[in-house]
Parts: structure tokens; sequence; C-alpha cells
């Protein structure tokens, strides 16, 4: 088979070890900076040029893209996806995740676990605002926000009042959620490709932080998953539409909650905390499953 990683960076962990699976699995992989793509949008034969050229057929891309090239990138896949080459999450799916409203009014729907979320543009009483996801301290996210940035623990009522009023002075989206305490600023991010996890880890926060993420210090251990973990996250990815992806789930008093569905997880902190070949399982997924214009419209919303 031919592969295309769309990355924006090939020296990249996760860019890296795809290519190599694919590679040691006998297929060629190139790395495409997906920004450098461009597209023949009206012509009876759609392409996707690079560097001058037009590209050569893949039978499957997999698509790394980060959440500030969002609308470029999905268009890009968008693209393959109509010159009939099968991409692992299709470009739907992409951008439903990464609308954090979105994606959590299409997981509510479907009754999957999620703290109490308030969305407000302007709310004449911010202060209900609060009461109404259970008071402080509360968890306030930029709507637009990864890897723990723009996400900010407001301890006491008056702080989330002033957090809330900053923002919206600046004309910032923002969630307002529960703080589940009793998650110990912990969570847990679950590895799922083709409707099953495949690896799991636990991301600790470091001490006096609540943002687990790896990015900001968080460290990852090897976790077991209660069947309603499980569950959950199969449900969640499922309910976004990804074949691949990411399920950071916290362990709340009343069952797990889904906090984000990531479409582009990475591959280095999972695979260093398991010890598992995640790589690999993404490129026997896709051998599987790739076909010609077999990408279709999974999950509604």
């Amino acid at each position: 088979m031919r592969i295309a990683i769309l990355s924006r960076n090939a020296k990249l962990y996760s860019t890296q070890r795809l290519k190599e699976a694919g590679e040691q699995r006998g297929h060629t992989v190139d790395i495409i900076d997906t920004m450098h793509c461009y597209m023949d949008i009206t012509s009876s034969r759609p392409s996707v040029r690079y560097k001058g050229e037009p590209l050569p057929k893949y039978d499957a891309v997999i698509p790394r893209i980060g959440s500030s090239v969002t609308f470029y990138g999905t268009s890009v896949v968008r693209q393959f996806e109509m010159m009939g080459t099968f991409s692992i999450n299709e470009s739907v799916a992409i951008s439903r995740s990464r609308d954090k409203l979105r994606s959590l009014q299409l997981l509510s729907r479907k009754g999957i676990g999620l703290p109490r979320t308030g969305f407000a543009n302007h709310p004449d009483r911010i202060d209900d605002l609060i009461k109404n996801v259970g008071g402080a301290p509360v968890v306030i996210k930029l709507l637009e926000g990864t890897q723990g940035i723009g996400v900010v623990l407001a301890e006491t009522q008056k702080t989330a009042e002033a957090i809330i009023e900053a923002f919206m002075g600046l004309k910032a989206n923002i969630l307002v959620q529960e703080y589940i305490k009793e998650a110990g600023g912990a969570d847990i991010r679950c590895f799922v490709v083709g409707g099953k996890v495949v690896a799991a880890m636990k991301r600790q926060a470091n001490e006096g932080e609540f943002r687990s993420n790896l990015h900001r210090g968080g460290s990852a251990s090897l976790v077991r998953l209660s069947p309603a973990e499980r569950k959950t996250a199969i449900n969640a990815a499922k309910t976004m539409g990804l074949n691949m992806s990411g399920v950071d789930i916290l362990r709340s008093n009343n069952g797990p909650v889904v906090m984000e569905v990531n479409s582009s997880p990475g591959l280095e902190g999972i695979e260093k905390a398991t010890g598992k070949d995640v790589a690999t399982m993404i490129i026997e997924f896709i051998e599987t499953n790739a076909q010609p214009h077999k990408n279709k419209t999974v999950g509604k919303g």
C-alpha cells in the first residue's frame, strides 16, 4: 500500500513511529506537510498538489492535524476523500471533535458521562452560570484551547466571576465546568482504534497543578480500566465517528466522565507508558479497512 501521513513536522515522535511501522510492514509511507498542499477544487478530476507537482494516488492517509490548522487541514483531508483515498479519520469527524461545544453536546445526547458544563455568550447573571454547574470551584476553559492552555481552575466564586468577566471582555468563547476534585489531578487517556481500546495510561499532574497534560510536566503510568471506563471510551469515539482517537476520562464519584476526544492523539506517552506498539496497530487497521471511496460520514451531528 501507499500511505500518506499528513504532518507539519516530520521529526515528531508520532509521525516517525507511524512511518517506521508502515515501512516495517512493507508499505510505502510519505510524510506530507498539510499546509503546503494546495488543491484544484473545481476540476472534474480532484487532485492535491505539493511542491509544484500532483501527489501520487494514495491508498490511505493518516491525518496528524494540529488544532490551530483544523480548517485548512480538514479541507486537505476532504480533498483526499474526494479522490477516493481512505482516511483513518474522516474530515467531518475531525471537525466534529475539534469543536469542544459541539462534541460535548453530541456526547450528552448519547448519554455519555460528562462533567456538568455551562456555555454562554454574555450571561446577565454570571453567578447563576457558576451555580448551575455546582458552584465554585469550577474549571474555566477557552473553547479553542489545547494541551491545557487556556484552562483555569477558579477556587472561589469571586475568582470565577472575575475570570469569566475577563474572558468575556476579550470576546473569548468559554466553557464553565464542575471541578472533579476526587480525580486528584489525574485523568486516563484511552487510545481507541477501530472501536477497541488498544492501550490506556493514567496521567498524573505535578503537585500543585490540576492539569495532567504530559506537555505540562505530568507523569504517565499503566492503568487497568474498569468495564465502565472501557465502554465509555469506545462509545465516545463512536459518537465522534473517529476510527482512531484518544479519549480523556476522569474518575468521578458518579462514574467515568469524558473530558475530551482527541482526533490526533500523540503516541509517545502512550507507547512508553504501556510498552505497546500502538503505531503498528494503526497500520494494521488501515490494512484491513482501506478501500477506495470507503469513507462515509460516521456519527450524527
